[in-house]
């Protein structure tokens, strides 16, 4: 089992910055993929960014050059470092992870967080 708790949303204006937190516990995450999602009210969840095992990231095309996932596995935690952030990232965002090692086979998400609120005003 792995609980998975979100930290570091809020409020920011256009053009601002943000850093979410996941801290995992229960079990290391040190193998596992672990992701970023988001949805907003009325659209469907989507995935935002990814981070492998071994450090490999990807990212959906609307965040790419704005956000940054990382990792730090000696803290069990994964983070979401959100530059230049507009109306349309307003959402709520949640932690994943994923018994894989690779980004590729990375698509089955077994633990998820409880979400965080990301508002961007404009």
């Amino acid at each position: 089992q792995v609980q998975l708790v979100e930290s570091g949303g809020g409020s920011v204006q256009s053009g601002g910055s943000l850093r979410l937190s996941c801290v995992a516990s229960g079990s290391s995450i040190s193998s596992r993929c672990m992701a970023w999602f988001r949805q907003a009210p009325g659209k469907e969840r989507e995935r935002v960014a990814i981070i492998s095992k071994i450090g490999g990231r990807g990212y959906v095309d609307s965040v790419r050059g704005r956000f940054t996932i990382s990792r730090d596995n000696a803290k069990n935690t994964v983070y979401l470092q959100m530059s230049n952030l507009k109306p349309e990232d307003t959402a709520m965002y949640y932690c994943a992870t994923a018994a894989a090692t690779s980004i590729n086979a990375c698509d089955v998400f077994d633990y998820w967080g409880q979400g965080i609120q990301v508002t961007v005003d404009s």
